[in-house]
């Protein structure tokens, strides 16, 4: 499965141990009635999800929180990692769950186009304006309609690094493109490797990372927001700009670990293993969910591993996101109530307790959360304001954005290969954009 898509993979291993330990009990308790009734009383509500895990036994807890609020009975379903594949077939039947929770907008436009989601109520659309900066209101909107939730979000930009080999070569973390460039080519003249790349063919998606993070900071929402629905050409000069600073660094083979050919070889997995459990390199990109991997090796996050910003390319910074989108697919007021309460601080802080959880709730504070990474890419996010932006390859149709050895994935691929190429890569991702988005 696609790692930029993980949105709920936890941002620590510590916080997965002791989330799993605090939410501990059984499925026993799915359910349970609460103390005094309410106005929910005696409405069952299902709800699909593609959690497992830690990630379910967060979850329940979350909804545990509803029922004891409203009464209500939610049943939780596990769709499995294809979500379209579970839920499509209980459309069709007219038997699906009361809500979903999708792992892309794509989806849900794809949903709300064939009339399978139900609008949000008035009270719920404005819970979604009091608690998320507009953006994230028009990302759950189709055709005027708001239908989705942002409930959960994977933060996409940090970097990885040792902190003690930083310390042994005199480097802080950077903080502008000029200074990642700058702490590279320290950090080898000290004779460490400063960044292992993923760049294999079923991994180059980290690559579209990188491009819209420097994107982003250079070219500023408005062109982001532009490019990811091809309302500018990838020919377009701002592309090209990014491109060469990206050539910054991609394109010194000795800044990569193995080189350029070691590079468009390895997985995801194996670029942090390389740095936090071989130590081959000084830091990777890999967004809060690299914390998983992390996890296999004997570094410890938050002292062997630590991250930093994904430094300021322009004059906006980055802030990329993944997540997952709550829906409503039956009418009733237990499937509104329920989108209601997902979309308001109150689920949000009993989430952000738990770990493994983040979110663009804006009123979800940062002493909310439970883990001091956490709390450190909340603060990140916050402060990005309305500059945040979603995945942009996760926006687009997947022929260009989300297929291995097709479109943005393997003509970011090929770049690395050959960075002095500028003009090129701009005419493949405008050829490859130009089909999928026809």
């Amino acid at each position: 499965m696609r790692l930029s898509k993980l949105t709920g993979v936890a941002v620590t291993a510590a916080m997965l141990l002791s989330a799993a330990a605090a939410c501990g009990g059984d499925d026993g308790d799915e359910g349970s009635e609460p103390a005094g009734g309410g106005a929910l009383k005696g409405t069952t509500i299902e709800v699909a999800a593609k959690w497992t895990g830690p990630e379910e036994t967060n979850f329940r807890k979350v909804l545990q929180a509803f029922e004891k609020k409203t009464g209500a009975k939610v049943n939780y379903a596990s769709t499995g990692e294809n979500t379209d594949a579970y839920l499509g077939p209980r459309i069709e039947a007219k038997n699906p769950p009361d809500v979903a929770i999708l792992p892309q907008p794509g989806l849900m436009q794809q949903y709300a186009e064939k009339g399978s989601l139900k609008p949000l109520g008035d009270d719920v659309v404005a819970e979604v304006g009091k608690n998320f900066a507009p953006y994230w209101k028009e990302l759950g909107s189709s055709d005027g309609k708001t239908y989705g939730v942002m409930v959960k979000a994977a933060y996409k930009s940090i970097l990885w690094y040792r902190p003690q080999v930083f310390d042994d070569a005199g480097v802080q973390p950077p903080a502008t493109w000029a200074d990642l460039t700058k702490a590279a080519g320290t950090l080898q003249d000290a004779g460490t490797t400063p960044i292992t790349l993923a760049a294999g063919p079923q991994d180059s998606w980290t690559l579209t990372d990188w491009f819209e993070n420097v994107y982003l900071s250079q070219a500023g929402p408005e062109n982001y927001d532009k490019l990811a629905k091809h309302e500018i050409k990838w020919t377009d000069p701002t592309v090209g700009k990014a491109l060469q600073t990206l050539a910054e660094i991609w394109g010194k083979p000795d800044f990569l670990n193995g080189g350029v050919a070691t590079a468009t070889k390895t997985k995801f997995d194996e670029s942090v293993t390389q740095v936090f459990g071989q130590d081959k390199a000084a830091m990777v990109y890999g967004g809060d969910f690299a914390a998983a991997n992390i996890a296999t090796t004997k570094a410890k996050v938050g002292t062997d591993a630590k991250v930093f910003a994904f430094p300021q390319a322009g004059d906006t910074a980055p802030a990329i996101l993944g997540g997952d989108v709550a829906v409503a697919l039956k009418d009733g007021k237990g499937a509104q109530e329920l989108m209601k309460f997902l979309a308001s601080p109150e689920a949000g802080k009993v989430w952000a307790g738990l770990g493994g959880y983040l979110t663009p709730n804006k009123n979800v504070p940062s002493s909310a959360y439970s883990d001091p990474i956490a709390k450190q890419l909340i603060e990140q996010l916050q402060k990005s304001g309305d500059a945040a932006r979603y995945d942009m390859s996760d926006l687009a149709p997947a022929a260009f954005g989300a297929t291995p050895g097709k479109g943005e994935w393997e003509a970011l691929r090929q770049f690395v290969q050959n960075p002095t190429d500028v003009k090129g890569t701009q005419a493949k991702l405008e050829a490859e954009a130009a089909k999928a988005y026809k």
